[in-house]
């Protein structure tokens, strides 16, 4: 696991941010209000999130739960068995057989797709990572999706035998002054974490008050369960460029946040961050931070090949660059290098330092010049 010491971590991203922006300091990684720095494309730098993935032990099982709750897989995708040596460096193993699904669902704050991958593998002894565990353990992540009809959803699932629930008494939690149910945490097969949300419906203009449109149904953010939110800023905002709000998140508590997951007398704080999405720009969604006040247990070593185990991949400019910053920064670099694969995508596989989860960094190939 990546190294846990938040004092010489925090040095080593001041030093590199120092050297190269000025103003940006260890005290200033500390504070809500920092802003994650420009470091131009000539030098590295994330260009937004373009997907979530998920390790699986049934590949077939998974498909089926995905696709039940609004995925759409997609086609030609070949799902057999195959030692992948490309893959096998990215993910910095050897002679491992995997195979792979790729689903979409469009982002609800763009309406551009965006992906999901999930994976499989043997030949190599896997541990579950979530099975069995709850949805505030340090690590743990979770996907949320915004549905048009939550009631049906669950009536849906629960008629396949594919509901999962983590809410109090297994039912969908209404919002506080709401009599109707319309928010949940289910997990999937491997007991990784769904939020479902009902669709807020549109609101109409009254008085000096303007219409509100409706939601767009779809994929909304990935949340995850941190211990140190200092190392978080440092990783995900200052050097792979996530903004932060600039005002302090309060910590939460409550039947309505115990009931939504499942827990009782938990304590939590929520910092809304957020990457630009790579099919477009000028959107951004969410990589919620969640942290529990009174559940901050170390996180037990997991292999990028257990089962429950989550990644992100974020689109990159000069990769090298980028990774060399990462790596001067103490960050582990999970695969052989920067692999090039046979699409001429250029990938790196990394791992933040507190909670150990995994960040796929890549970089498109170059557009030929036109004539």
């Amino acid at each position: 696991m990546p190294d846990r010491s938040s004092s010489s971590f925090a040095f080593k991203i001041a030093a590199i941010a120092c050297a190269l922006i000025l103003g940006i300091t260890l005290a200033g990684l500390r504070q809500p209000s920092v802003a994650a720095p420009q470091f131009g494309p000539s030098k590295g730098a994330v260009v937004g999130i373009e997907f979530d993935g998920r390790m699986v032990s049934d590949l077939d099982k998974s498909v089926a739960f995905y696709k039940a709750i609004g995925f759409s897989e997609v086609p030609n995708v070949d799902k057999s068995w195959r030692k992948d040596e490309v893959m096998n460096r990215i993910h910095g193993t050897k002679g491992v057989e995997s195979r792979m699904a790729k689903f979409t669902l469009n982002s609800n704050i763009s309406g551009k797709p965006f992906t999901l991958y999930l994976r499989e593998f043997r030949g190599v002894k896997r541990r579950n990572v979530m099975g069995g565990k709850t949805a505030w353990e340090p690590g743990a992540s979770h996907i949320d999706l915004t549905i048009p009809d939550a009631e049906k959803m669950w009536a849906d699932l629960k008629a396949a035998n594919m509901l999962w629930p983590r809410t109090w008494d297994n039912k969908l939690i209404a919002l506080p002054g709401a009599t109707k149910g319309t928010l949940a945490y289910i997990t999937d097969p491997d007991g990784m974490d769904v939020e479902i949300v009902q669709q807020r419906p549109a609101v109409p203009a009254a008085g000096d008050r303007p219409a509100v449109p409706a939601d767009l149904p779809g994929f909304n953010h990935i949340g995850l369960v941190v211990l140190d939110p200092d190392k978080i800023r440092a990783f995900y905002g200052v050097l792979l460029g996530e903004q932060f709000p600039t005002t302090p998140s309060q910590w939460m508590g409550g039947d309505f946040m115990d009931s939504a997951v499942g827990g009782h007398g938990n304590v939590i704080r929520i910092v809304n961050g957020t990457f630009a999405e790579a099919a477009d720009t000028k959107s951004r969604m969410r990589f919620e931070i969640v942290e529990y006040e009174n559940r901050k247990k170390p996180v037990t070593p997991y292999s990028i090949t257990d089962i429950g185990v989550n990644y992100i991949g974020l689109e990159c400019t000069d990769i090298d660059s980028l990774v060399a910053r990462l790596k001067g920064a103490g960050i582990t670099i999970v695969s052989d290098g920067i692999v090039e694969m046979s699409t001429h995508y250029r990938v790196a596989l990394v791992r933040d330092p507190d909670v150990g989860m995994f960040v796929e960094l890549y970089e498109p190939p170059k557009t030929p010049a036109s004539n």
